[in-house]
């Protein structure tokens, strides 16, 4: 075992690089969670709204979800595509109603407030049911977190970013990433220990600083390219410190995150999303071959 930091970093950079399943992506030093779907679906599961005494007290927005389930991404010339060096990734779908979204989650405490890191390879399609190529059909693909400090750490807000990929509304072709600042207002059930708010709703997403950005989509509905994502946040501070999609690295000076008062029941909380929307009356798919989640502590 090397003493040398430097030493010690370049056998790390190594043996990440020998290992097929880490090497397509770039981890901090510990890895919290490598999700690979041919594995099964490693803790993502549906995003079930909160209610007290009786389920139709869900609210709509979360009333619509439905679990993400494991895909071949069959498609009808040639059978199935596979995820993107196994067979499986996980397949998240709206109902065919536009405006519709669904969302999987992945929830962890974490054991140290620091840096961060969410990596993952996605690709998005609608329902493949005409013969034309039905870009504008899925509305947005995206990512967010919902975090709360400790019990005694004094900084305890609920701090939860948001970042969608708003690929089309009402049939334009739109293309730009955008983040969110604030949430829907909250409703209170029952006793009044359970509170829900929707935090994915359609109003106050605000443009991301030249999110600009046209990703691969190819020429028929049934071809996929999957699309690398990168996002840091350092949960001392609360604050995002880098996103890159592919080849572009974005500006996050700019970006903030919906923040709320913290709840007496999620401390040190630490979850991860995926959502997806569509903007027609047919199913919108979100794939998600693989994940890797890593920290610096």
């Amino acid at each position: 075992m090397t003493h040398d930091p430097a030493m010690a970093e370049a056998l790390r950079q190594a043996l990440l690089r020998a290992n097929p399943d880490l090497s397509r992506f770039d981890p901090l030093p510990r890895i919290i969670s490598h999700d690979d779907f041919s594995r099964g679906h490693c803790g993502w599961s549906q995003l079930v709204g909160n209610y007290e005494d009786d389920l139709d007290a869900m609210l709509a927005g979360y009333a619509q979800h439905t679990s993400a389930m494991l895909s071949t991404l069959a498609h009808w010339e040639a059978g199935s595509h596979g995820g993107m060096d196994s067979s499986y990734a996980l397949k998240l779908a709206t109902r065919p109603r536009a405006g519709a979204q669904n969302v999987t989650i992945k929830r962890h405490t974490f054991r140290k407030r620091g840096p961060i890191r969410f990596e993952a390879y996605v690709t998005f399609k609608p329902e493949a049911n005409e013969l034309r190529l039905s870009e504008t059909d899925v509305r947005a693909v995206g990512f967010a977190f919902d975090l709360q400090g400790g019990d005694r750490d004094g900084a305890n807000d609920r701090v939860m970013p948001h970042l969608k990929f708003l690929n089309a509304k009402d049939g334009e072709h739109v293309q730009k990433w955008q983040f969110k600042t604030k949430t829907t207002p909250f409703t209170t059930f029952g006793s009044a220990k359970t509170v829900s708010h929707y935090h994915l709703s359609p109003e106050g997403w605000v443009d991301l600083a030249d999110g600009g950005q046209r990703l691969c989509y190819n020429e028929i509905p049934t071809k996929v390219n999957w699309t690398y994502i990168c996002f840091d946040f350092d949960l001392e501070t609360m604050q995002a410190t880098g996103f890159r999609c592919n080849d572009r690295v974005f500006d996050v000076s700019g970006f903030d995150s919906i923040r709320i008062p913290g709840m007496k029941n999620l401390w040190c909380m630490l979850n991860f999303l995926f959502f997806v929307e569509t903007d027609v009356d047919k199913r919108a798919f979100l794939y998600i071959d693989s994940v890797c989640i890593s920290g610096d502590f």
